[in-house]
This record gives C-alpha cells, structure tokens and sequence, in this order.
C-alpha cells in the first residue's frame, strides 16, 4: 500500500485495515443544521438555569465543535457557575437529540462527492464510524445522507451510547472500545477527523489520524487545520476523493 503524503506531512499504512471515520462533518454536513436546532435548547437550559448569556448557533458551533451536548451542557454549567443534577441534565440532553435528529432529516441529503470515495475506499478497508453523537442521530443522518449501507448498525460507534458511562471526545474512550471490539490497534487502522477534539481523542487510544476539512467552510480551512495539526493530525485532506487518491495511487496489487 502507498503513503498518505500531503503538504502536511507523511503518514505510512502499510497494515491498514480499518478507517475510523467521525461522522458529524466528515460524512455529512451535519454540524451547521444540528447547531441551528442545538443552539435553542441550549439557551433555553441557560435560561432555566438563570444565565442570561445567549448564543448563536455560528457561536455555539466554535465553543462545542467535535463534542455532544451533554459535555457541552456539563462545561457551561461549570463556566457559568451552576450545578445541573443529573435527572436534569439528561431531559436537556434528550430534548436536544429529539430537536436535532428532526431537523436534521429535514436538512440532509446524498453528497455524490462523499459516496463515490467511500464506495471505492470500503473495497480495500473496513469503514466504521466513531463518534462523540447519540447512535439515533448517526442513524438519521447516515439514511438522510444514502450513506447507511456503507455503515451497518455493527459498525457505529458511539460515545454516548456505545459505553458503560457516556463520554464524549476528546475522551478517548470510545476510540480505544472501537479498536477493542474490531480487534485492530495503531496502524491497522487510520482514523478521519475533522475536529481537533476527535483527533485528540484518537491519538490518545493509539491510532494515526488524518484532518478532513471537506465540509469545513473555505474562510476557516487553514486555522482548522493548524488546529488539527496541533491537536496531533499527521496529514491534511480537503476531501474523501483526496484520501482515496493518497491511499490508493499505487496499484491494489501492492496493498
């Protein structure tokens, strides 16, 4: 198999076997409509909670990128001074999930320019998703996306679901559960991220990660990608067409 090489550097996957991909913003774009909705039950939970502080979904988005509502909600209460008990917090939590999966049905469509790559890319290697986000929310938006046979139930993985207590990246506890249950560890797998909060996360369980900023917008793509640098990405790709082309440019015979 060839090198992943890019201006930003040089990865080797000589044993992969497995790509770990995030979902929200890597497979679809998810993260902009998700924060339209999240960011209404987020200021109602502030306001419940006697915090006058509003944002919007643009700030939302910035503050909480790569992470589920739950450690959101959990770092506003501490950055605002409040307690939240636990029966509380997974009403907001559940509230939140139901207002998101709605709209995100209603927002999604295919992406030929994501489907195509992940077609060629699943003949070589097992694709699987790792995510910070509820297993029902992955559910809606891999259906809305025609993205759901590419990733069966069997290979979701979820932060929030898939573990004895929900987490959320940069935690790297559902990272390291992914690689448990699919028996691959280090190089036999390369994780796609596009957040520096999931690039930490997969680092910390032990696999090489690749920064995606296909669904990043254009004004953003080179800070993001510092950041993910920084965060521990080996290489940069601006689209799933661009890791298939650096995986796969040598004949699959070499594999």
């Amino acid at each position: 198999m060839s090198e992943v090489v890019n201006r930003a550097g040089r990865l080797r996957s000589g044993n992969l076997d497995v790509l770990l991909c995030d979902a929200d913003g890597n497979l679809f774009p998810s993260e902009e409509p998700a924060f339209d909705a999240s960011a209404a039950v987020t200021n109602q939970f502030l306001a419940d909670f006697g915090v006058n502080r509003r944002f919007t979904p643009s700030e939302l988005r910035q503050a909480a990128v790569g992470r589920n509502f739950r450690s959101t909600a959990l770092a506003l209460a501490e950055a605002y001074g409040f307690e939240v008990g636990m029966s509380d917090l997974e009403r907001y939590v559940a509230e939140e999930r139901r207002a998101v999966v709605a709209h995100l049905r209603r927002e999604l469509t295919p992406n030929p320019d994501v489907q195509r790559p992940l077609i060629e890319l699943a003949r070589r290697v097992r694709l699987t998703i790792v995510s910070s986000s509820a297993l029902v929310r992955l559910d809606a938006c891999l259906h809305a996306a025609g993205l759901a046979e590419l990733f069966p139930p069997e290979v979701r993985f979820s932060a929030e679901d898939s573990l004895p207590v929900a987490t959320s990246k940069p935690d790297p506890a559902v990272y390291s559960h992914a690689g448990r249950m699919l028996g691959v560890a280090g190089g036999e797998a390369l994780a796609v991220e596009d957040a520096p909060a999931g690039v930490e996360s997969a680092r910390r369980a032990g696999f090489p990660v690749v920064g995606n900023l296909v669904f990043v917008p254009p004004e953003e793509r080179t800070q993001r990608a510092e950041e993910l640098l920084a965060a521990g990405a080996s290489s940069i790709v601006e689209s799933w067409y661009e890791l298939q082309d650096a995986l796969y440019r040598a004949p699959a015979a070499n594999c």
